[in-house]
């Protein structure tokens, strides 16, 4: 593991050879994420398949066109904030993710770990604008990024298939104030 930040929680970014701290993660959170991410089969939980996407998470780290960073608390995964699409030049902006444990909930939990990736993406990577775009049933995820300043900027019908169903997103943005050339 690459520690990426250390707060209250270590923020790394995961080896393929400790893939099975990501898959541990996503087997124990399986019901709570599902109704917030794509469709899900089992393959997609196997060892080979896990392997794979960390690979994967970790060549776009080295590429810095992305930034999956896990949130480890005790040697065990609690959340993971993640900025994909990675677009450098006059864009320079990024796509925001996130999960938290079912076990934290509701806990402030989620909010640290999102502040501290966006330190990260802000500061090492000098990018002027992150995007997040979140369901309008989902109230948690509204709170979270109004919480990390986002601000709202449209809203897209049929944005993303979640859970097997085309769903509205509500589409906010932060802008890197301290980042203005």
């Amino acid at each position: 593991m690459r520690l990426i930040q250390k707060d209250d929680l270590s923020l790394v970014v995961l080896e393929p050879c400790v893939f099975g701290i990501l898959r541990k993660y996503y087997l124990d959170n399986r019901e709570h994420l599902a109704p917030w991410e794509p469709s899900r089969n089992d393959a997609f939980f196997t060892e080979e398949n896990i392997k794979s996407v960390v690979t994967s998470r970790y060549e776009q780290y080295s590429d810095e066109t992305a930034l999956h960073l896990c949130a480890i608390d005790a040697e065990e995964m609690v959340a993971e904030v993640n900025f994909t699409n990675i677009v450098k030049g006059a864009f320079q902006c990024c796509n925001l993710g996130f999960s938290v444990a079912t076990s934290l909930e509701g806990l402030g939990t989620m909010t640290k770990v999102v502040k501290s990736g966006i330190r990260v993406i802000f500061g090492k990577y000098c990018l002027h604008r992150i995007q997040a775009n979140y369901m309008p049933r989902n109230h948690r995820s509204s709170r979270l990024v109004e919480n990390c300043g986002f601000r709202v900027e449209g809203y897209a019908r049929e944005y993303l298939k979640i859970a097997g169903k085309w769903e509205d997103h509500v589409l906010t943005s932060l802008i890197n104030s301290a980042h203005a050339e």
